[in-house]
């Protein structure tokens, strides 16, 4: 069924103009092609955030629709149009559907808005830019995927034999995407999956899933052939756990907590498959600032880190390590900024937070401050609820933060920064790596020896030097450690999607 929605999304003053939109909006089940209900008829009701009112009652999947989804991705990957479709046809569709996001941009910013609780501006001028980017650098590889003649040194050296290298798409792929950056983490999972030439059936998150629908709607619309793209909302233990399961698909590409990674790891072997595994999963990520760095410009770009997308960021740096030297400079300048972080209404202008995605969030997050309380961390700002309706968190920044600390360790997914002092290279380099996490870190410094000798001792997947939270569809981003297995981005997001096939023929018989 389409759900009739108006995103009328706050009855707050200083409401932008352009936040009342009425349209159809899908929230059926997308399966070969067809807008479909689930086979069990459950439904489940999706939230604004900000305001706890339900937005829409969306189609719920289970096995059943998984199965569904399945054969008819299978189905497109071995017989269907998709299996003749060619690198240049893939790119194309790629453009067109970048193209209409370009179009629909306003659009999708406030139902990113509506179901996300993000703020306008962070929808608008961040997410939306870098999903368009992904889907258009991944339209520029897919007519460009080549292999390479082989030159054997070994027994098959000389001119009785030929060798060359192949790269296939993998196949049919799970993908399972997240709710802090849905659009975004769709493009990130889709883009390289189709310039590949693979199939999907893909789960979004349960408390963000109109946006992905609606993505679904104008991938149909440039012209993606039935059953190349399966939607399927839902849950984990549900959908999640029968998409991770399936015996028939070759690859799983999950993006979450590490919790619910291991969780991936482990089923991707059941009934004896063995599927190819990507994850992008947690961080505590370390942020240094040196004496010698613009600690203005080191605060502000530090404050990006924490605080972008209320800290529900897998890679914040919210472990912020600031040399003894202009520690309390630091603890005085983060703090009077967080401060001035303006929280509301996500639609209202000058937001820059908006609110947390859930009540379960937002619990964790409280109940983390309290921790923060209780062992002693000084609390400079923040470390209250704003309002009584709606998922809101004051910016709250801890000082003299110990190592040990429950903040310190666990990762909170809010916005809490915590502040620790070091005294040497050495030290913050042993502190900073002392976590089962590593997906990314900052260094803050003029001296650019310092810079490498940190960003090589540092085990993280990106590094930061003097910047915070700059993503490009042209750099691979993933974690060491427990932070995941694989990249996603770049050239290596799209060989996560491709199988190299060696052939070896010999030429005179």
């Amino acid at each position: 069924m389409l759900s009739k929605l108006a995103l009328r999304v706050c009855a707050a003053p200083k409401v932008r103009p352009a936040s009342i939109i009425t349209r159809s909006y899908q929230t059926n089940l997308l399966i070969d092609g067809k807008w479909v209900k689930s086979a069990s008829g459950k439904t489940f009701t999706t939230h604004n955030p900000a305001t706890e009112e339900p937005i829409a009652d969306v189609q719920e999947a289970d096995q059943a629709d998984v199965d569904k989804a399945v054969e008819a991705a299978t189905r497109a990957f071995y017989h269907g149009p998709w299996s003749k479709t060619g690198g240049y046809e893939r790119g194309r569709i790629l453009n067109r559907v970048a193209d209409l996001i370009e179009k629909h941009k306003e659009e999708l910013a406030h139902l990113e808005v509506l179901d996300n609780g993000k703020a306008h501006a962070e929808a608008m001028h961040a997410d939306l830019p870098l999903v368009i980017q992904c889907y258009r650098y991944y339209a520029g590889w897919a007519d460009k995927i080549a292999g390479r003649v082989l030159n054997p040194s070994g027994p098959l050296a000389g001119r009785d034999h030929f060798a060359y290298l192949n790269y296939e798409p993998v196949g049919v792929v799970g993908q399972i995407i997240p709710w802090n950056f849905p659009l975004l983490m769709q493009a990130w999972k889709l883009g390289p999956a189709f310039a590949a030439g693979c199939t999907s059936v893909l789960k979004p998150a349960e408390q963000t899933p109109l946006s992905a629908l609606r993505i679904g709607e104008l991938f149909l619309e440039a012209g993606l052939p039935p059953g190349v793209l399966n939607i399927l909302p839902g849950f984990g233990p549900t959908a999640g756990a029968a998409i991770s399961n399936h015996t028939k698909l070759d690859k799983i590409a999950f993006t979450g907590s590490t919790e619910v990674g291991l969780k991936i790891l482990q089923s991707a072997t059941a009934g004896g498959n063995l599927k190819r595994v990507t994850l992008e999963l947690g961080g505590k990520s370390p942020n240094i600032i040196l004496a010698d760095s613009d600690i203005d410009h080191a605060v502000k770009q530090s404050h990006v880190g924490v605080f972008l997308n209320q800290g529900q960021c897998c890679i914040a740096g919210t472990r912020m390590f600031v040399e003894e030297k202009v520690y309390e400079e630091v603890v005085e300048k983060s703090t009077k900024l967080a401060k001035s972080r303006k929280v509301g209404h996500p639609m209202e202008k000058d937001v820059q937070q908006g609110s947390q995605i859930d009540k379960a969030q937002f619990d964790k997050i409280m109940g983390l401050i309290g921790k923060g309380k209780s062992e002693g961390a000084r609390l400079t700002a923040g470390g209250n609820r704003v309002g009584n309706k709606g998922f809101f968190v004051e910016p709250t920044v801890f000082a003299d933060v110990h190592d040990e600390m429950t903040i310190a360790k666990e990762e909170i997914f809010g916005p809490v920064m915590s502040i620790l002092p070091f005294k040497n290279l050495d030290e913050v380099v042993a502190r900073a790596n002392k976590t089962s996490f590593g997906l990314g870190a900052s260094i803050f410094t003029k001296d650019f020896s310092k810079a490498h000798y940190l960003a090589q001792k540092i085990r993280a997947g990106t590094v930061y030097v003097n910047c915070y939270d700059v993503f490009d569809a042209a750099t691979p981003f993933g974690g060491f450690k427990s932070s995941g297995l694989g990249r996603e981005l770049g050239l290596e997001g799209l060989q996560a999607y491709l199988e190299p096939k060696t052939v070896i023929m010999k030429i005179q018989v």
